[in-house]
């Protein structure tokens, strides 16, 4: 196995202590950077690999002073930041017809505004460093195909998409922004939009690849974009679903392509 080394990186990742973001900053932490991660609530255990551990920052990325009082905190602690991952997000199921405007707007405030404002106060401080810094936005299949049932956080992640590749233009040479454009992952939370047992079955089996990705998947993907083997990539969108979803239409003509 190839593996990237990140000793003497440091890393914030926003909801990091769960899920997606947990299996971020275990694979941070495999290759040798230190990780602080921030999140509302301080996760029952902190994620440890590689011999480190994580550091934890209460924080509500929505809060402009929160944000800064986590960049502050890795100035302090470590004298550099080198990473960010966007991660923190999600939105729960509401009908379009009928979710009201103070959820819409909490769901893109969370899911776009809070990781431009990160981004943006990430960056003041990459741009001071000699080598700059990588930020990874977590971004969605949602931004890039029908959301139905979540369409605020569909119009988030797509706006998202859209704001890593304004970035990549303006804070470059220095700093390089990527995303990660995630298909259906299994975490804690999967049965709220896979169901349980055959169900879930059934929705891994509709995947190419025939399984729903793992928190690890991702957080391989962000160490690639955060090493120097992605020296060269900037304003790219890394999908990883998978192979996707397999067409409607096949499954209605008796799904004729062969295997």
């Amino acid at each position: 196995m190839i593996e990237i080394d990140l000793a003497g990186r440091v890393a914030i990742v926003t909801g990091g202590g769960r899920g997606v973001g947990r299996g971020i900053s275990e694979r941070l932490l495999e290759a040798g950077a230190e990780v602080l991660i921030c999140g509302r609530k301080r996760p029952e255990t902190l994620p440890a690999a590689g011999g480190r551990q994580a550091i934890f920052a209460e924080a509500d990325v929505r809060e402009l002073e929160a944000i800064a009082r986590v960049v502050a905190l890795a100035g302090e602690r470590f004298g550099r930041l080198d990473v960010l991952v966007n991660n923190a997000g999600g939105s729960p199921a509401a009908p379009a017809a009928t979710a009201s405007p103070r959820f819409s707007e909490k769901i893109i405030h969370l899911n776009l505004v809070a990781p431009l404002h990160f981004a943006q106060q990430a960056n003041a401080v990459m741009q001071g460093q000699p080598e700059g810094g990588s930020i990874v936005n977590v971004a969605s299949v949602s931004g890039a195909r029908p959301s139905p049932g979540t369409a605020a956080y569909g119009a988030a992640k797509a706006g998202l998409l859209s704001l890593t590749q304004t970035l990549a233009v303006e804070w470059a040479p220095k700093v390089r922004v990527n995303a990660v454009t995630a298909g259906m992952i299994e975490t804690e939370l999967a049965h709220l939009h896979y169901g349980v047992g055959e169900a879930r079955a059934r929705v891994a089996a509709s995947i190419p690849l025939g399984r729903l990705g793992t928190p690890r998947d991702v957080g391989d993907v962000c160490v690639f974009l955060a090493s120097p083997l992605a020296s060269y990539v900037s304003g790219a969108s890394i999908l990883m679903h998978g192979g996707g979803e397999r067409p409607a239409f096949l499954g209605a003509a008796g799904d004729p392509t062969p295997r």
